[in-house]
């Protein structure tokens, strides 16, 4: 891919996040004059919202998965775990928010390209912590993505609980002497 269309692409991406976080409905060419694109541009990269919203969504699994090596080097294991769920439900919130553009068939393809690699992020992270002694040697990283969804789901704003329900959880996943 060209360097001018890549940069197209990286625009688009950024402009549709923006613009789905700010309003579900925005159009696709109130997307495109965000990006400043031309909505044939837009549409030659996504040819329906749908596309745009899966590849919006995509992009933030991406840079999930892609953030645990870093976090595992600046932070204790489960430092590092709190960190990566609090943008893990940022994320989870966003995309329940995009889910109204999706049909069905793309929320279960969405649930099925993400599943396997956030459950290997987890993993990564559990498993640092297992290594070091402070989480429990049985934590699933299934049972710990289960968990994460009432997070997400929890009010947000001044009423949200998801801070306190997160150190319940990592209270959870501690390992005892």
């Amino acid at each position: 891919m060209r360097a001018d269309a890549r940069d197209n692409r990286d625009r688009i991406l950024a402009a549709a996040r923006e613009a789905f976080a700010d309003d579900g409905d925005v159009s696709m060419n109130q997307v495109a004059r965000r990006a400043g694109v031309g909505a044939g541009t837009l549409y030659r990269n996504y040819p329906t919202r749908e596309a745009l919203v899966l590849a919006v969504y995509r992009q933030e699994v991406e840079q999930l998965v892609e953030a645990v090596p870093a976090l595992l080097a600046e932070q204790p294991p489960l430092d590092a775990l709190r960190s990566w769920t609090v943008d893990l439900v940022d994320a989870m919130r966003r995309k329940h928010g995009l889910g109204d553009a999706l049909s069905a068939t793309a929320h279960q393809a969405m649930a099925e390209q993400s599943y396997g690699p956030v459950i290997g992020a987890i993993t990564a992270l559990l498993e640092a912590g297992q290594r070091e002694g402070v989480v429990r040697a049985d934590a699933d990283p299934r049972d710990f993505l289960q968990l994460t969804g009432a997070l997400w789901r929890a009010a947000s704003g001044p009423e949200d609980r998801s801070p306190q329900m997160l150190e319940l959880i990592l209270d959870g996943l501690t390992a005892r002497p």
